[in-house]
């Protein structure tokens, strides 16, 4: 009896064991497709980028298929954006590397613009600085209130990035994910370099019925005409369902473009169908108050901004930037009745003249 009895036993755990095996099988199956179709409904257009947006917490998941960028700190993100709007959640946003937060570079010429301009230093409480490397988020706390870190996975951005270099191209197309994300978080933004002395509050100049105006490095006279030749330095942009749009399909479109620019890829999608069926209100902006070193602005009693652009190399940048920063601090000393005699000039460029673009 005591045979049948142990085989029946034996035959019993045998059962349990592959109702346990299938059962855990069917349970691994099941998270197996739960993440399949979880994948299929959040794949971006190019098949490699994801994103998930948790309407309650509003954070972001983010994978790029370059595996090098890891998604911000969205609530410290939230809340330094907050602290630095205006009214109409319009906020100032600059990004920053060590190369250009070192003592005497990029970031003190910036910061004595808003201290020389006319009417300018107000707006550096609405001023958010975004720092890609730790050494420039130290220097940044030092200087400032409003101080962000943007860290990049696998990128170190410490040094100066040559122009059109791999890690070059990585910083810009870093810069408009980011910027891709202020607008989906509802903030409209004046993003500007560091490299724009800033003399006169840029927002008078600024249309109420536009989406997103952007900077010129020649500007044609037409601020519609698509012809222009934008310059990404200077970009205020409006957040809606258009420019965030606008802005996830310029930063898809680097991967149709490998080793391009984010400036040239948006003059190359600023006229395809995908464009213009955003029906979105572009313009650009006049040199005549935002000026460059392509295009310098003659009128010293217009000039809001004056970038160091067609400029290669932090040395030659800073060297004009300096004489810029010495030429309006001279035009604002003169009296009244000096302005009207005195004929101002800029002397830069020059050692930027020895840039390509000249």
């Amino acid at each position: 009896m005591g045979g049948p009895g142990c085989a029946s036993s034996s035959s019993s755990s045998n059962a349990i064991s592959r109702a346990n095996f299938w059962s855990a099988f069917l349970g691994v199956l099941a998270a197996l497709v739960c993440v399949i179709l979880f994948a299929a409904v959040y794949m971006s257009d190019d098949g490699k980028t994801m994103m998930l947006l948790s309407r309650k917490t509003q954070s972001y998941l983010l994978w790029y298929q370059d595996g090098q960028s890891s998604a911000p700190d969205v609530s410290t993100l939230k809340a330094s954006l907050a602290e630095v709007a205006f009214r109409n959640k319009t906020v100032i946003l600059t990004t920053l590397n060590k190369s250009w937060a070192d003592n005497d570079s990029m970031i003190d010429a910036f910061f004595q613009s808003f201290r020389l301009g006319d009417g300018t230093r107000g707006l550096l409480d609405h001023l958010l600085i975004v720092n890609l490397d730790q050494a420039s988020h130290t220097r940044c706390l030092q200087l400032h209130r409003h101080c962000f870190k943007l860290a990049t996975d696998g990128v170190d951005f410490t040094g100066e990035k040559v122009f059109m270099s791999s890690d070059y191209l990585k910083m810009m197309w870093r810069r408009v994910e980011f910027l891709h994300i202020v607008l989906k978080l509802g903030y409209n933004f004046v993003f500007t370099d560091a490299d724009i002395m800033w003399f006169r509050d840029p927002f008078q100049h600024f249309s109420p019925e536009a989406d997103f105006e952007i900077a010129c490095d020649r500007f044609n006279g037409n601020p519609e005409d698509l012809r222009n030749d934008p310059n990404g330095g200077f970009i205020h942009a409006i957040s809606s369902p258009r420019t965030i749009a606008l802005y996830k399909l310029w930063y898809e479109s680097r991967l149709k473009h490998p080793n391009h620019h984010d400036q040239d890829v948006f003059n190359d999608i600023k006229h395809s169908p995908q464009f213009k069926a955003l029906k979105l209100k572009v313009r650009f902006l006049d040199t005549r108050y935002f000026g460059g070193f392509c295009q310098i602005s003659r009128d010293f009693d217009e000039v809001c901004t004056i970038h160091a652009n067609c400029c290669t190399k932090l040395e030659r940048k800073l060297v004009d930037l300096k004489l810029v920063l010495e030429d309006w601090n001279r035009y604002r000393n003169l009296s009244s009745q000096e302005s009207r005699e005195v004929r101002m000039f800029w002397r830069a460029p020059r050692e930027c003249l020895h840039s390509f673009g000249h």
